[in-house]
């Protein structure tokens, strides 16, 4: 398993978590702390035993694990391993990944190595790596919350999310993210609508905001937090296209409240809800949730996961819930709400 994470976001704790809760023989390479930083922190977590390694150099670390094979590795992190080249590069990080892979399925290890990120927010080092491991995790910031998601899962659904809490305990599990993202939310408010969205095999309450401000530039600006832009590019051309939205002199910001990010078609009926509500002034009911996947033509189209982001929306106190499944409501609704 390959984890991934901006410096400081909790990868080191989340080992150390998983550390606590297995009753197996654990190796932990440090390279990026020394023993007494590592003691610390796992005294503070409750860890009562873990075996630390600070052997960087990959000859010397492999014939060890050879000979003393653990049922479980952690190495922190992949790129301070010397392996043919210095640490860090390409070349080592590579040689590094496939000798700890091949390590892993001749001794039966089950294998854990910390990546560190590019700017853009992937793994450094080849994308071969990728290719090599069986599931590749990225540990994220959404505002004051954690975010594990599944970039690559060989043995289970790609796109899995959990979400925690950083405590002074650790990462504690947030059991109701849906109330969690949606606790700050204002009422009454125009530009506000909640989304059923999915990420991966998880739904979630989500608040989609937008803002209509006159512009003082020749073209407008489109900023966009937390979504695809593309889509909320093309849904706002089917508001001003399909409805007569007049948008050509106005600035458009939409964001995700949260902090989260999330590529889901579901979320463009909440996209087009906010943006209009905005425009006009007038706010959404709320009671109200929304999904459905808008389309070139201004119809709203189905989506997957259905009765998942329904009985999520009733969980979370939702009790009107628009989707594709019920157009005439859908109509009928907008109508009477944004006339």
């Amino acid at each position: 398993v390959l984890l991934g994470g901006e410096p400081g976001v909790g990868k080191s704790t989340l080992l150390l978590e998983l550390a606590k809760h297995l009753t197996r023989k654990v190796y932990y390479l440090a390279g990026e702390e020394s023993p007494a930083q590592i003691k610390l922190r796992a005294r503070r977590l409750g860890v009562k035993e873990l075996l630390l390694l600070k052997e960087t150099r990959l000859e010397p670390l492999l014939t060890l694990l050879e000979r003393e094979p653990p049922e479980v590795l952690f190495v922190d992190s992949i790129q301070t391993i010397e392996a043919g080249g210095s640490p860090g590069s390409l070349v080592a990080v590579r040689e590094a990944t496939h000798a700890f892979v091949r390590l892993a399925k001749e001794e039966g290890i089950t294998t854990l190595l910390v990546g560190h990120v590019t700017k853009e927010g992937v793994v450094a080092g080849p994308k071969s790596i990728e290719h090599a491991v069986d599931a590749t995790l990225y540990l994220e910031t959404a505002g004051v919350y954690r975010v594990l998601r599944s970039a690559k899962n060989r043995f289970g659904p790609v796109g899995e999310l959990g979400v925690f809490r950083m405590e002074e305990k650790g990462l504690v599990e947030v059991q109701n993210p849906s109330e969690a993202f949606l606790l700050e939310r204002p009422l009454g408010v125009p530009g506000s609508a909640i989304a059923l969205a999915l990420a991966g095999e998880r739904a979630l309450a989500l608040e989609v905001q937008a803002l209509a401000a006159k512009t003082p530039f020749p073209a407008p600006r489109r900023v966009v937090q937390g979504l695809d832009a593309r889509r909320v590019d093309m849904v706002l051309a089917v508001l001003e296209r399909r409805l007569g939205l007049p948008l050509g002199n106005l600035d458009i910001y939409v964001n995700l409240a949260g902090g989260l990010k999330v590529q889901d078609p579901g979320l463009d009926l909440a996209v087009a809800l906010a943006v209009y509500s905005a425009v006009v002034g007038k706010a959404l009911p709320p009671d109200l949730a929304v999904l459905g996947e808008v389309g070139l033509l201004g119809e709203v189209r189905s989506v997957m996961g259905l009765e998942r982001r329904l009985r999520e929306g009733e969980r979370a106190g939702f009790f009107r819930i628009l989707h594709p499944g019920n157009t005439k409501a859908l109509k009928e609704a907008v109508e009477q709400y944004l006339g």
